[in-house]
Parts: C-alpha cells; sequence; structure tokens
C-alpha cells in the first residue's frame, strides 16, 4: 500500500512517498521513512493525532509534528504590532 511520511519543520514540510505491506502500523512507516531518528512532539494522520500502533490504510499520511516555536497568539499580536508601525 502506498503510505506518505510527512516531517514538519520550520521551513515547512519534507515528505516521502512509501510502499508498505498490508497491516503495516504507524510506527513501521516511520521506521522505513529516511525519520526514522527524528523525535516528534506527535504523531498524526491528516491532522488527528494517532498512536504508533495504529494500523495504516492505503493513501493514508503520517506526520510526524514539532512543538511550536511560538504560541500562534503571540506571533498574531507581533504581526498586529509591526504592521501599526
Amino acid at each position: 500500500m502506498q503510505i506518505e511520511v510527512a516531517l514538519a519543520s520550520d521551513d515547512g514540510a519534507t515528505c516521502v512517498q512509501l510502499e508498505l505491506p498490508a497491516g503495516a502500523t504507524v510506527a513501521d512507516a516511520i521506521a522505513a521513512s529516511s525519520f526514522a531518528g527524528a523525535r516528534p512532539a506527535a504523531i498524526a494522520i491528516y491532522g488527528e493525532l494517532v498512536a504508533p500502533e495504529r494500523q495504516l490504510r492505503e493513501d493514508e499520511r503520517v506526520e510526524l509534528l514539532q512543538d511550536l516555536l511560538v504560541d500562534p497568539k503571540t506571533a498574531r499580536r507581533r504581526r498586529a504590532e509591526a504592521s501599526e508601525r
């Protein structure tokens, strides 16, 4: 089955396409990807948090998520203050 694994970073996302056997898990997809050494803050499939043991379905995208660097409210406030100047 075809699976995509995406690693989110400050610079955007890096994605790899994988061919995995039926019954593969999220952990299998991560191990088979070039991101096996990554330490994600969370793992999701299409934005929904999942456990590494979850079995995958055809054409799903596993997302390796990183911690936020700046709180979104703080970032919006800074942008608003900068545009007022």
